[in-house]
C-alpha cells in the first residue's frame, strides 16, 4: 500500500493532513539555505517566510515584511507528523 492510498481513508481532508508522495519528493529536492531561510512575525498573517539579503553590526536585512525572526525549517518538514523530527520549534 502506497502512503497515498493509506491517506485516502481522510477524503477531502487528506491533502491537509500530509502531502502526496510526489510533493514530498519535491520538497525534499527543492533548495534550501538553512543559514539564510527564517520566518519573520507579521501583525495580520502570524509569520511569514523570509531570505536574510544581509547582516552586519547586529542588523539583519530580510526579504520581506520587518519583523522578529525565527530559523525555518527546510521544506522536507511541512505537514511532518511527528514534530520532534523538526530542526526548529518555534
Amino acid at each position: 500500500t502506497s502512503p497515498d492510498a493509506e491517506m485516502a481513508a481522510f477524503g477531502e481532508a487528506a491533502p491537509y493532513l500530509r502531502k502526496s508522495e510526489k510533493e514530498r519528493i519535491e520538497a525534499q529536492n527543492k533548495p534550501f539555505d538553512a543559514k539564510t531561510s527564517v520566518f519573520v512575525v507579521h501583525p495580520k498573517e502570524s509569520f511569514v517566510k523570509g531570505t536574510i539579503q544581509s547582516k552586519e553590526s547586529g542588523k539583519v536585512t530580510v526579504k520581506t515584511e520587518g519583523g522578529e525572526i525565527f530559523s525555518m525549517n527546510p521544506p522536507k518538514y511541512d505537514k511532518i507528523e511527528d514534530m520532534a523530527m523538526m530542526t526548529h520549534l518555534h
